[in-house]
């Protein structure tokens, strides 16, 4: 599994309110997602940047996903171009489902 976190600066136009509502509306493009086991959407206590942190089967879909043209739309949409690290995810302890997900 991969972990990408996307961290990215508000543009002075985003409230805390204005950021949450533009998260909960954008819901529906992350369900059955190929590739896409869970995705979090984050907001700084400062209300000043965002992150997301998606949990993925394998790098490949994140990497079709997390294209410049996709950076270039997160630029229009909150003001920052966004970075992006991936990191190897061998081991997640799910308390809620009782689960815990293995690599291989």
């Amino acid at each position: 599994m991969i972990v990408t976190i996307c961290h990215f600066a508000l543009s002075e136009a985003y409230t805390p309110d204005k950021a949450r509502a533009v998260f909960r509306d954008s819901t529906a493009k992350f369900e059955n997602m190929p590739g896409l086991i869970r995705k979090y959407f984050l907001l700084a206590e400062d209300g000043r940047s965002a992150a997301s942190v998606y949990l993925w089967e394998t790098r490949a879909p994140a990497e079709a996903f997390f294209t410049e043209s996709w950076k270039d739309f997160m630029v229009g949409k909150y003001g920052h171009r966004p970075t992006v690290s991936y990191f190897e995810c061998p081991v997640v302890v799910d308390n809620l489902t009782k689960e815990v997900l293995r690599e291989g």
